[in-house]
């Protein structure tokens, strides 16, 4: 229940967003001035609360939170980009030590493999700073 719902007859009224509209009952108390202002609502000049978007302190604060979790959880695959260059050069190690004769082949590939998996890993970190800056 709210305090004013059952004096509001105009749609209008309800959309104006009055705090007097949304408050619970139990917050009202029933005082004097609480129904003056229930009734200053009813005038036949209809008040329209005009009112910028705002967010409170605590729904930016969880927004700012996501946005550090995201882009953390982003980042992580910047660790698997390391974990795969690492591979790459191992693997050209072993590589290049059971058949020297493929030394250029085999280098070649490795810098394939090296620009490869340092690309997924910077496109990594532009979407966690995507996530940090742009929205």
């Amino acid at each position: 229940m709210y305090a004013c719902a059952k004096f509001v007859s105009t749609p209008s009224l309800v959309r104006a967003g009055s705090r007097a509209l949304y408050r619970p009952l139990a917050a009202a108390g029933g005082s004097d001035a609480r129904r003056a202002e229930c009734a200053s609502l009813l005038e036949p000049q209809q008040q329209v609360a005009v009112r910028a978007f705002q967010t409170s302190a605590v729904s930016r604060d969880i927004d700012t939170a996501a946005k550090f979790i995201g882009a953390g959880a982003a980042t992580v695959g910047v660790a698997g980009s390391g974990a795969g260059i690492g591979t790459v050069f191992g693997s050209l190690i072993i590589g290049y030590a059971r058949n020297p004769s493929l030394k250029q082949q085999l280098f070649s590939y490795a810098i394939l493999g090296f620009a490869l998996s340092e690309a997924m890993g910077l496109f990594c970190l532009m979407v966690a700073f995507l996530i940090l800056f742009a929205m």
